[in-house]
């Protein structure tokens, strides 16, 4: 293969570019023993690609029981459920505690409206005296 023509396939493969049939003959050309030695940086890549291809992976791979896996999820749901009983009870207890001191608090607060409005409404009462004492005093003073 001459090197012009060996410089555009390999311009095109790293574009993503070549045909299937561009890239067989790059590795052909790669594989065999007479490459040019400006190309000769791209030829351990190209023998790399064509054994990687025909490895396999041999190995049984172990599976383990899945049995476990719920056993341990049971009892971290157990776990999460007793947490959230113990919390949430306590939660709920508080709650109705602060139900009961807002409660409390409101009685209280209208117990004290009370007094202040009865105090309120004796204090009216002494201006309704002074209302007369006025409606008086105008009559005495238009008939002057």
């Amino acid at each position: 293969m001459e090197s012009r023509n060996v410089q555009e396939l390999l311009e095109k493969y790293f574009e993503g570019e070549s045909t299937v049939s561009e890239e067989k003959a790059l590795k052909n050309y790669f594989a065999s023993q007479d490459v040019a030695p400006e190309f000769a940086q791209y030829a351990p890549m190209f023998q790399y690609f064509s054994v990687a291809k025909e490895e396999r992976y041999t190995k049984t791979i172990p599976l383990k029981p899945r049995r476990q896996y719920y056993r341990w999820a049971s009892v971290a749901a157990a776990v999460v459920m007793a947490f959230g009983l113990y919390f949430g009870n306590e939660y709920r207890v508080q709650k109705q505690l602060e139900q009961q001191e807002a409660q409390f608090a409101y009685e209280e607060t209208k117990k004290a409206l009370g007094l202040l409005a009865q105090n309120f409404e004796k204090g009216t009462s002494q201006f309704s005296h002074l209302n007369r004492f006025d409606e008086a005093k105008q009559k005495i003073y238009k008939q002057n």
